[in-house]
């Protein structure tokens, strides 16, 4: 990992960066539409390139399947591997991810990763770049054992911050702010010097919600929410120790905001500044 390029391919064989490239080219000429994430989006942004095992695009989710069916029929094997998120196409042992939302299906990739994507050159290729607020969205909520996403977020923010749509941010967050702001107070540790970055209403907004819910006290019942941040990690609070099982709690209420509804224990409104 660094600010020299080859980086990003020095441990890459030539074949697999071609199978990358090729990919890109088949599914443009198809009409597929998607923006680049992973490691090229967020070199983009943040100019520290580093080593990548694939190649992640984001299409919509309507636009997956579509995808998969352009690459098989140029010979790749393909899988829908996670309904939730993730569909997978191979060309020999290297293969393409298509991430249609996060993986607990909070972060969906919708118009707006298009409306507002960047524009830049990913092998020789002029492409759409996942928007830096999207990836910082759907980046909060990896926090596994095994990977963690938040030096990722901080050097989004610090690379991508004073342009930033402060106030999508904070949308797109909606009933998860309490994530965001840990997010926002480890930036502001990493980088005191930087702090300024974030603008002072947001911080205000979400430090009152703060002490509401501090007011508020604790909710009724026993729930956790840990498995919207790990999909392992929690299981034994779920399984064993009696508590509510948040991730499922969450995908009932996205249900019910989709239809105009919205629930009652929220944890904030979703708040303006």
């Amino acid at each position: 990992m660094g600010t020299d390029a080859a980086l990003a391919e020095v441990k890459r064989e030539r074949g697999e960066l071609n199978a990358r490239a090729v990919a890109i080219q088949l599914l443009t000429e198809a009409g597929v539409p998607f923006v680049v994430g992973g490691a090229y989006a967020y070199a983009h942004y943040t100019g520290i390139y580093r080593d990548t095992k694939d190649l992640d695009l984001f299409p919509r989710r309507a636009d997956a399947a579509r995808a998969l069916d352009v690459l098989a029929a140029a010979g790749w094997r393909t899988e829908r591997t996670d309904e939730v998120w993730l569909y997978k196409a191979f060309h020999g042992e290297w293969f393409v991810d298509f991430i249609f939302s996060s993986g607990n299906g909070v972060a969906e990739v919708d118009d707006e990763w298009f409306t507002h994507a960047a524009r830049g050159v990913v092998f020789d290729q002029e492409v759409s770049i996942a928007p830096a607020e999207e990836m910082i969205w759907s980046k909060a909520f990896v926090l596994e054992r095994e990977r963690y996403d938040g030096a990722d977020v901080n050097h989004l923010l610090r690379a991508a911050g004073p342009n930033m749509d402060w106030e999508r941010v904070l949308r797109r967050f909606d009933r998860h702010w309490e994530v965001l702001l840990a997010h926002l107070q480890l930036f502001r540790f990493a980088y005191p010097s930087e702090r300024n970055t974030v603008p002072r209403w947001l911080m205000v907004e979400l430090l009152s919600r703060a002490l509401r819910s501090v007011q508020d006290g604790n909710w009724p019942g026993q729930m956790c929410r840990g498995n919207l941040l790990s999909r392992v990690n929690y299981q034994v609070d779920i399984s064993r120790w009696g508590y509510q099982d948040g991730r499922r709690w969450d995908e009932a209420r996205r249900g019910e905001d989709a239809n105009g509804a919205r629930p009652e224990r929220e944890g904030a409104p979703g708040g303006r500044r």
